[in-house]
């Protein structure tokens, strides 16, 4: 098994091809700004559950769950600001990070009971 297999990678994944859709739209200014910021956040997600699911050590493997889970709360952040700036006009991306947020902490929870 390896991290391709892993729900949470999965929606990870899911996730950034939708901050690419959404930030395709973003004003032209934005670009090295909110919508690179928004981005970087993004990636950092799954690339986070990878690089924890390749570690041997369970407590490493939390480590970058929980990295992961901060980059999550960080592009929420980058989220509502986009949104109070009207560049997002759906609630949808909100529901697909609180999913994946419930998703990760399960994951933390039972990798800790191990």
């Amino acid at each position: 098994m390896t991290h391709k297999d892993l729900e949470v990678w999965k929606l990870g994944i899911d996730l950034v091809e939708k901050i690419y859709q959404v930030t395709r739209e973003f004003p032209k200014e934005e670009i090295y700004g909110l919508t690179s910021q928004i981005r970087r956040a993004g990636i950092s997600i799954p690339s986070n559950i990878a690089e924890g699911a390749a570690r041997k050590n369970t407590k490493e493997y939390i480590q970058f769950l929980y990295i992961a889970l901060g980059s999550l709360s960080e592009l929420e952040t980058q989220l509502v600001i986009s949104q109070r700036l009207n560049y997002i006009d759906s609630d949808s991306i909100f529901e697909d990070v609180e999913k994946l947020r419930r998703k990760l902490l399960n994951l933390i929870k039972y990798m800790n009971s191990k």
